[in-house]
């Protein structure tokens, strides 16, 4: 089972298709996560998503510093198998990117919900986060999603 270090998560409480769906954070539709951590949201791809992508080989993420809006793209995601748009669960400004990304990528693989976080994003409206799907819905979303 990965390492969940950065920022911690509770138990995991639900899971399709054998993948983790840890209850601590919220989903797009797009398989992003994001985790409130006060007015700062951290951001990534699900367990899920990674799975389906493949090996992830490279990732173009935004320098802190930059505005992103919700639901518009944030940055990719290339995998073996394609290039994906990352998009931004909420509005804000990106604050912090995750470098270790640059040498590693294959965290991302290994620890989607740890160490494969990709970027925090300091938030002036932390409810845009109930317009995302919890962690029951998500995974009602990914059994939809594979048949």
């Amino acid at each position: 089972m990965p390492n969940h270090t950065v920022g911690g998560h509770s138990d995991i409480t639900q899971e399709a298709h054998g993948v983790e769906i840890p209850d601590d954070r919220r989903y797009g539709q797009t398989h992003e996560w994001a985790k409130q951590e006060s007015d700062l949201v951290r951001v990534g791809i699900s367990d899920y998503a990674q799975g389906q992508l493949g090996d992830i080989v490279f990732l173009e993420l935004p320098e802190p510093g930059r505005p992103v809006q919700q639901g518009e793209p944030l940055g990719t995601v290339e995998s073996v198998k394609a290039v994906c748009d990352l998009w931004a669960p909420v509005s804000g400004e990106v604050v912090e990117m995750n470098d270790e990304l640059a040498d590693r990528p294959e965290l991302v693989n290994e620890d989607p919900y740890g160490q494969g976080w990709m970027v925090v994003i300091r938030t002036g409206d932390v409810s845009e986060l109930a317009s995302l799907m919890d962690a029951s819905a998500y995974a009602q979303h990914c059994e939809e999603s594979a048949t």
